[in-house]
């Protein structure tokens, strides 16, 4: 799964960890502490919530225009310097009043545009290295492997989150809201380490960080292609833009309506074996435990094979262990924690994910991109489906609050509908966005290859953007009506993807 690959991925793969770990960090409580610092209620709470989201991924597309013209890794340097004031401004507990809104604002304007000049030119950068003929082939797996190092950083985000937080308000007496702050100061050590991983083993990627004044650039791609087949390819990749729009609108709900019914519809305390995947660590052993069983089977040597026998041994008895010990204590459940799930997710499948598209690929039958994410569609409406099933018999949100307000007994379900959804998008997020990244990097001319990456993320932007649909369905509807419109977007933009299925797949040709 690893051989193979270019040491410059790591590097830019870490690099891009810690600016994910401190963004996620900030992520898994900002909705609730718009609610909590500022009073607001969900829906306008979501819009600024959404509205975030769309500026951090609209902004690439002018990151990618710049780099295009001035060079990535310069683009690269600039955006994570500017994304530390952002953090920086966001982390001082400034209080709820119009100034500290404003304060708020600005800090958000400053991380949407360092992130637009950081975010898509370093997956340019990753992409860039398989233009080499050496590495072409290994284009999907590697956008699959530094997918996944993004998703380490957001593993352990929603727990730091929370510890924090926590730690702030018990050890050093801060309020709930001014607590918030701390977890928001994580950022801006995390996009230190970033810029130390980058500037530390910048050599080994300066050949495709563009710019004319690289002396050390490689040779760009020749660009052979006709008008025609220009055109061509910019449209095949603008339709797959359509299609992103309404999955990452569908899924970036989990920070959002997913979060909210976390925290207003899940049962707040988990017992047993249950109460085991809210421990992160416990999960970071099951991680450990899957790559240990993928290397047992894969390493060339018998070493190597014994040594990967023994960590698995040693995981699974550690694991075995805990659940056999774990008595009837209860472990609190608050409602960021939930998004621990799909980065989990996320790493632990993806070592599953290649060896399956890698046995296709070698019977001659693996799905061409634009197919992995029709069926990535799909199965993004089975995990609303399993939502929807979830919320029978369950109070709207304004009835929820009402019955909590007057003391009455307010229905609750368990955790493990959402620990069950997550585990179905991520499934879903595993066959669409690597994937969708590595068709942009391999489709795009390469005179427009930034501009295109931007592409990509403007079709997520205005996902996120609509994400605020959930915020504004919340309340007075069934949940299983607000669910449902996400079934049905998800069932649609798959249909899309099957009608335009030959114009895609030629565009790869």
């Amino acid at each position: 799964m690893f051989k193979g690959h270019p040491k410059a991925l790591y590097a830019l793969a870490l690099a891009n960890t810690g600016e994910r770990f401190g963004y996620y960090t900030m992520l898994a409580v900002f909705a609730l502490f718009l609610r909590a610092n500022f009073g607001l209620d969900a829906g306008v709470a979501g819009a600024i919530y959404s509205t975030f989201l769309g500026l951090v991924y609209f902004m690439p597309l002018f990151g990618g225009i710049l780099a295009d013209k001035f060079g990535y890794g310069k683009m690269v340097t600039i955006g994570i310097s500017i994304m530390f004031v952002g953090y920086l401004l966001l982390s001082l507990p400034l209080g709820g009043d119009t100034l500290a809104m404003i304060a708020m604002l600005g800090a958000l304007l400053f991380i949407s545009v360092g992130t637009g000049l950081f975010k898509g030119n370093l997956q340019v950068m990753v992409g860039n290295l398989y233009d080499d003929p050496q590495y072409a082939d290994k284009r999907d797996s590697a956008f699959s492997l530094f997918y996944m190092a993004i998703n380490i950083g957001a593993l352990f985000a929603p727990t730091a989150a929370v510890a924090i937080k926590d730690w702030a308000e018990k050890s050093l007496g801060f309020e709930g809201n001014d607590a918030y702050h701390f977890s928001f100061a994580v950022a801006c050590v995390a996009l230190i380490v970033s810029m130390i991983i980058y500037y530390a083993c910048r050599n080994w990627f300066r050949h495709v960080e563009g710019g004319k004044g690289n002396k050390t650039a490689a040779v760009q791609v020749e660009d052979n292609l006709t008008p025609a087949e220009t055109k061509a390819r910019i449209v095949a990749l603008c339709l797959v833009f359509a299609v992103v729009i309404f999955f990452w609108m569908a899924f970036h709900q989990n920070g959002l309506t997913l979060t909210y019914f976390a925290d207003e519809f899940t049962v707040k305390e988990s017992f047993g074996l249950q109460s085991m995947a809210f421990s992160v660590w416990n999960l970071v052993v099951v991680i450990v435990a899957v790559y240990a069983a993928f290397s047992t089977f894969q390493s060339e040597s018998g070493k190597g094979k014994a040594l990967s026998a023994v960590v698995l041994a040693a995981s699974v008895g550690y694991l075995i262990y805990k659940g056999m010990n774990v008595g009837d204590a209860s472990v609190a459940v608050n409602a960021p924690i939930f998004q621990q799930f799909n980065p989990f997710y996320v790493v632990a499948l993806t070592p599953v994910s290649l060896a399956i598209f890698g046995a296709l690929a070698k019977r001659g039958k693996e799905p061409s991109a634009p197919r992995k994410i029709a069926y990535g569609m799909l199965v993004a409406a089975v995990g609303f489906a399993v939502m929807a099933f979830g919320s029978q018999g369950l109070l709207t949100p304004n009835e929820q609050a009402e019955a909590i307000k007057a003391g009455a007994d307010a229905p609750l379900v368990s955790a493990n509908w959402l620990i069950m959804t997550y585990l179905v998008l991520t499934f879903a997020e595993l066959l669409l966005s690597p994937m969708g990244i590595s068709f942009v990097s391999k489709v795009a001319p390469p005179k427009y290859k930034g501009m295109m990456m931007g592409g990509w993320f403007v079709a997520t932007a205005i996902g996120n953007m609509l994400v605020a649909v959930g915020g504004f369905l919340w309340g007075g509807i069934p949940l299983t009506i607000v669910w449902s419109v996400f079934i049905g977007l998800c069932l649609l933009s798959a249909l899309f993807m099957f009608v335009m299925m030959k114009r895609l797949e030629s565009a790869t040709k």
